[in-house]
């Protein structure tokens, strides 16, 4: 059974014993693999470990593993470390919302389905959130995750009767209805809330945005009720909640 080699980004770590670790590997060209990394943590006779001392939530590195299509866990034989994200590591907010992020991946697409342009979107928007540009760089990426695995919520059009709300009409937000309502279908829709058609705006705006494009400024009181109403959405669709959302949403917005 040949290895296989790819560029890997940690998003689930579990010690699976005083040596060993189970990991939730997330690489660019083979999608999300579960892997055991036997001896992590065990010393060689040089002194060093086998995985230099284990890899840790979010670690950035090339892998090599050995697939077993008959188990659902393969085996890490190789680790080299390129980036342990040692800034944001010192920013609380920045690695609870890298933390998040790396959630949703692991929860909104299926195991082995290749998204190497998402991928390349949480490498580098791990590097943004210990930044300054930490709330729109999330936002970005959590609605560019949503576009990529189909999951991204109706904002252009009611979501119940399709029509264009009028740019001064007031609008909301149905989990139900998985999306942007208008006036008159939001009134027989109990699961409705308000939603500000800026911030609508902006997440129109970021939705459409293409990668690399240079992304407008949002404090922490803009992104917040986004982040809400996505995280609201994000569960309603998986059915069932997420860990990480208590850590990075308010508890009232």
């Amino acid at each position: 059974m040949s290895a296989e080699r790819d560029r890997c980004i940690c998003l689930l770590r579990i010690e699976y014993s005083e040596t060993s670790q189970i990991l939730l590997l997330f690489g660019r060209e083979h999608g999300t693999v579960r892997v055991i990394a036997r001896g992590a943590h065990r010393k060689t006779r040089a002194g060093a470990s086998k995985f230099g001392g284990g890899i840790d939530l979010l670690d950035l590195g090339e892998a090599v593993f050995i697939r077993r299509p008959e188990q659902n866990l393969g085996t890490l034989t190789e680790w080299e470390l390129a980036d342990g994200h040692l800034e944001l590591r010192r920013s609380l907010r920045g690695l609870y919302l890298a933390q998040y992020s790396a959630e949703l991946v692991a929860h909104l697409i299926e195991e082995h389905d290749p998204h190497p342009e998402l991928f390349d979107r949480l490498e580098r928007t791990l590097g943004e959130l210990a930044t300054p540009r930490v709330e729109q760089s999330f936002v970005a990426f959590e609605l560019d995750l949503l576009r990529q695995t189909g999951y991204l919520p109706q904002l252009s059009a009611c979501a119940a009767c399709g029509s264009v709300p009028e740019v001064d009409e007031a609008v909301g937000f149905s989990v139900a209805r998985s999306g942007v309502v208008c006036r008159k279908c939001g009134d027989g829709t109990p699961d409705v809330r308000p939603l500000d058609r800026r911030l609508l705006a902006v997440m129109r705006y970021l939705a459409t945005l293409p990668p690399g494009q240079a992304l407008p400024a949002l404090t922490r009181a803009q992104a917040d009720p986004i982040n809400v109403l996505l995280a609201d959405h994000i569960q309603h669709t998986l059915g069932k909640p997420l860990r990480l959302p208590r850590y990075v949403l308010p508890a009232e917005v």
